[in-house]
């Protein structure tokens, strides 16, 4: 067995114990802890002066002990330490909060390394909650320290030892995967070096030099793994020639509301490679409400005139059963059969829309992951379509497009991508952007509040079922966490079910839920049998309930600002003023940055540029919302420079060697296998 892939308990300080809670970092392996990249650095390698202190910022020192500790006990359950010292430039205290047992291991006379804040009260200097050495031991200060994410159980201290083992008895066993001609040609560290760096950097320089490396890597591995994809995906050859129909715009005239002048635009693109030769492979991106569907309807009737079928295919159930409603409605007059595939239809239903389907008198087929099982088969398939298609993987979207000899493809997403990401990311893919919603839509008011305001929101909540509205409240998390004081979807569910809101329906829905529960939950809310319902972002891609018009998020700061968006678009479908509350309880600059930019924006766009620039590393994709790999050093934002050198090299590698056999690429080949073998079913591609 690879050794890098030994389970963590087997590391020099770990055990059973402790690789319980490490596995809650996702540290599941020694190479799992060696890429454990940390979140941020403390330079503690300069000592100051006391009166070099400014107020709650990190200093260190190096003092001398003068006196005994004190402790005192302001109230219950706190107690407050104090040792005095003096340093070169004057006297204070080292403080710390339930801590008693440090009060006898100070010795008067003994001399420490300290970093902690730095506080001022009155006269009295404070160094709060320190960490401390004998000089000369420089483990913890003296040094730049790595800050690593925790867990509960998991000391900042554990990691620094845990690290420092496993680099010491396994980065000899971490690959080169670069050759040797990309390490030149951009002056790059070694993968060990940069290993080392990326920890213990001598310097923030050598910090950045070292994940500059680590990033090149990352990045060119998954656009030569995105490449390498896309390459098996998407057949080059000729595609349908639709005809131009002058009746597909007389269908046009004869909606019942005018398209925007976004959605003429994405049509005409659209119609334009409908019309060419070359197979459509066409992403349509809208915000929740810009008119997605009808775009994709009225593309279905112009290859359905044209003599072909259409499908579409939708990540759940109730979503297929939404959109083939809307088809029905649009499309029944002009005696256009369309027919609803999902897996709760019985045997024999089943077997009739298969056989209609097979001889081609079925014209649009909708459902879900069914459309795409052996049994189905199409007449004459001309246009595929899916929805949410990050919800889908390579495997499913290519087996759609199978079902038929090159069809042309749509796939619609309101989750918002900036432009520029989206050319890398889906580079497969023409991108259409409908940008503009609907006249006449009512804004929805979007509040930002602090937890001190739920028993008004609560009241709130009332008064609007009472008029027969509905309401969606949104947690982070489904049990309560002791760690943690954030709200918990079945916490909260209970509280409310049974004694806040008891006179009215509440229900529940979380991700543990098996996709039926799920959709029966759905229908019930749909149908306003539930008034209230508590859920996790399960209900970020979801049904349209016109009725419902209040979002609630609690603990809205530990969600992105483009899931927000989303979360905010499932309200504001009717003909009622909707609300957004987000419940902020994070006080800090950038969490009130975040809220007041969903105050004062509702343009998915904008909030999904804004989301990337403040989230940092790793936030944005790290929820493999887009079917990515997820990254460990690399943050696609900040590192846009170094995506696009990656990605042109890998367009190279390609271009030479598309199998990539030369030996030289042998262990990045091997690397590309590993980054994309967990997540081949979540890919878009």
């Amino acid at each position: 067995m690879d050794i890098l892939n030994t389970n963590i308990q087997y590391l020099k300080g770990v055990g059973p114990k402790k690789s319980y809670r490490l596995r809650r970092l996702n540290i599941e392996t020694i190479k799992d802890l060696i890429y454990f990249i940390p979140r941020d650095y403390e330079d503690r390698a300069s000592i100051n002066t006391l009166r070099e202190g400014i107020k709650n910022e990190k200093l260190t020192l190096e003092v001398e002990i003068i006196g005994s500790g004190t402790l005192s006990r302001p109230r219950r359950n706190l107690s407050i330490l104090k040792i005095p010292f003096r340093e070169s430039s004057g006297f204070g205290n080292l403080v710390w909060f339930n801590q008693d047992y440090l009060k006898d291991k100070f010795k008067v006379g003994e001399r420490y390394i300290v970093n902690g804040k730095f506080n001022k009260i009155g006269m009295e200097y404070q160094i709060m909650n320190p960490v401390f050495e004998k000089p000369g031991r420089s483990q913890k200060i003296g040094r730049i320290i790595p800050i690593y994410p925790l867990t509960e159980g998991i000391t900042n201290t554990d990691m620094l030892k845990l690290v420092n083992n496993v680099l010491k008895e396994y980065l000899k066993f971490i690959p080169e995967v670069l050759p040797q001609y990309l390490i030149s040609k951009h002056n790059l560290m070694n993968v060990h070096e940069a290993l080392i760096n990326i920890h213990f950097p001598n310097s923030m320089e050598i910090m950045k030099r070292a994940r500059v490396r680590l990033a090149y890597e990352e990045l060119l591995t998954l656009q030569l793994g995105l490449l390498n994809i896309k390459n098996k995906t998407i057949n080059n050859s000729d595609g349908i020639n639709f005809p131009y129909k002058e009746d597909v715009y007389k269908f046009i005239e004869d909606l019942p509301f005018k398209l925007t002048k976004a959605q003429k635009k994405v049509l005409k693109e659209i119609f334009d490679d409908m019309e060419s030769n070359k197979q459509m492979n066409r992403l349509v991106q809208g915000d929740v409400g810009s008119g997605k569907t009808i775009v994709g309807i009225i593309a279905i009737y112009k290859a359905v005139i044209s003599g072909y079928q259409a499908a579409m295919m939708a990540p759940t159930e109730i979503l297929a059963t939404q959109h083939y409603e809307y088809i029905i409605k649009i499309l029944e007059k002009y005696n256009i059969r369309c027919e609803l595939l999902v897996g709760s239809l019985s045997k024999k239903r089943k077997e009739e829309i298969l056989e209609d389907l097979k001889e081609g008198k079925i014209d649009v087929l909708v459902g879900t992951h069914a459309l795409i099982q052996d049994n189905v088969e199409f007449l004459r398939l001309g246009l595929a379509i899916t929805d949410e298609q990050h919800r889908f993987g390579v495997k499913q979207r290519a087996a759609l497009n199978h079902k038929g000899l090159n069809p042309d493809v749509i796939v619609m997403t309101a989750t918002p991508i900036p432009r520029t990401l989206a050319l890398i990311l889906y580079g497969d893919l023409d991108i259409s952007i409908i940008d503009e919603l609907p006249p006449g839509r009512k804004e929805i008011e979007t509040y930002a509040v602090d937890k001190n305001m739920k028993e008004r929101i609560y009241n709130f909540i009332e008064k609007q079922v009472k008029q027969g509205r509905q309401a969606y409240i949104v947690c982070p998390l489904i049990e309560e966490s002791e760690s943690i004081d954030i709200n918990s979807a079945e916490e909260l569910y209970f509280y409310l079910s049974e004694d806040r809101f008891s006179d009215f329906k509440v229900g529940l829905l979380h991700g543990k839920m098996s996709p039926k529960e799920k959709d029966e939950i759905m229908e019930k809310f749909k149908n306003n049998e539930i008034n209230i319902l508590v859920s996790t972002t399960v209900i970020e891609v979801g049904v349209n309930v016109p009725n419902a018009n209040i979002m609630v998020v609690f603990n809205a700061e530990r969600f992105g600002l483009a899931q927000l968006h989303q979360l905010r678009g499932r309200v504001g479908r009717g003909e009622y003023q909707s609300y957004c509350i987000l419940i902020n309880e994070s006080m800090n600059d950038i969490s009130r940055e975040r809220m007041r930019i969903l105050q004062s924006s509702s343009d998915g766009f904008v909030i999904s540029e804004k989301d990337l620039e403040l989230r940092g590393p790793g936030e944005f994709f790290g929820t493999r919302q887009h079917g990515l790999p997820e990254l460990k050093v690399a943050n696609l934002f900040t590192d846009m420079n170094i995506l696009k050198i990656a990605q042109s090299d890998a367009q190279e590698i390609i271009k030479a060697d598309p199998e990539l056999k030369n030996h030289e690429l042998k262990l990045l080949r091997a690397k590309i296998e590993e980054m994309f073998d967990k997540i081949k079913d979540d890919l878009d591609y």
